[in-house]
């Protein structure tokens, strides 16, 4: 009898472990809505071909920093990059996904033409200077665009928000006014306007709202067929966001993995260049190794597997040279 119930209960540990197996792991982040749909698109694809599973939340990337921070998920995305001094203060390691830009956009149904903007437009709408969009200035920039005589309603986020970070520092790098009187964080304290939470809050108030403008990343205008806005780069050109338009912009960036990659993509030079670009970065803890590996294990996944996806849902991946140098910052982290 001992013998029957001392197979038995082998039996039973071979069963459990291979439900654990099967099971595979689960793999916890948090952080930008910018990533969220290839993301979702990738943890999907990836759970299929290993089993592991990946939860994302979409809190903003001030939440992702901050869970990370609090050590409560295996990786924290944000849209901000962490400075060097920041990342060794909080014991992090930092590393770029995808590429994408931040557009402006906007709900007058009556103009069918996409609409010029500039840093001096940009930056005064959001101080609240330029009240209305028949404003002289806006017609100077549009030659041949009969602009309503309507007010603007101002909507940007209410979240901690890397797009804000991108939004607000190529704000500050164009507007003087703006960089004295505001500045650029993740969170600001906006002149006027309306905040919505997450790229999709204010892509959603902006649907609403006649007359409104906001400011998202170019995958939710795209998703939610809203114009977005060319804007004049430091060439003098009204460049449309596109994936070409990204990658000229990211072209001149210098990722040096000594810098934890370090880069802001904002009013880059090139004739082509999107002036509103930037990177999602992915945030590891030094001191939580096996949380990071299993992160690390993730995203090597989708550098290998991973860029039509994002191709097809408008994001520009990561050039081949790049992700090599990632993976040898994760080998000398000790994570690969």
């Amino acid at each position: 009898m001992k013998v029957k119930g001392l197979k038995k209960l082998a039996i039973a540990g071979i069963l459990a472990t291979s439900t654990a197996a099967i099971a595979g792991v689960t793999i916890t982040g948090a952080g930008s809505t910018f990533v969220y749909p290839i993301m979702s698109a990738w943890a999907y694809a990836y759970e299929k071909a290993t089993g592991n599973k990946v939860n994302y939340q979409s809190i903003g990337s001030g939440g992702g920093i901050r869970q990370i921070e609090n050590r409560t998920v295996d990786f924290g995305a944000s849209d901000a990059p962490l400075t060097p001094e920041e990342l060794n203060q909080k014991k992090l390691l930092q590393f770029p996904t995808v590429i994408g830009g931040v557009v402006p956009t906007y709900n007058l149904p009556e103009v069918k033409q996409v609409l010029n903007f500039d840093g001096k437009a940009l930056c005064d709408i959001y101080m609240g200077k330029i009240t209305k969009w028949n404003d002289p200035y806006l017609q100077q920039l549009n030659p041949g665009v009969n602009l309503p005589d309507r007010p603007i309603t101002v909507v940007h986020r209410s979240d901690g928000s890397g797009t804000t970070w991108i939004w607000t520092n190529y704000l500050s790098k164009v507007c003087p006014e703006w960089k004295e009187k505001v500045g650029y964080g993740t969170s600001v304290n906006w002149p006027t306007g309306v905040g919505g939470k997450g790229n999709e809050g204010v892509a959603n108030y902006t649907k609403r709202m006649r007359g409104a403008i906001g400011y998202v990343e170019y995958i939710y205008a795209k998703q939610n067929n809203m114009p977005a806005g060319k804007v004049k780069n430091r060439e003098g050109n009204f460049v449309a966001p596109s994936m070409e338009s990204f990658q000229a912009a990211a072209a001149n960036a210098k990722w040096d993995k000594k810098k934890h990659f370090y880069e802001v993509l904002t009013d880059q030079p090139g004739k082509n260049s999107y002036p509103i670009a930037g990177a999602t970065f992915i945030l590891l803890a030094k001191d939580r190794p096996e949380n990071s590996k299993k992160a690390v294990m993730f995203f090597d996944w989708a550098f290998t597997n991973g860029d039509q996806e994002a191709e097809r849902l408008n994001y520009i991946p990561l050039p081949q040279n790049v992700k090599d140098l990632i993976r040898s910052y994760w080998k000398e982290n000790g994570l690969m």
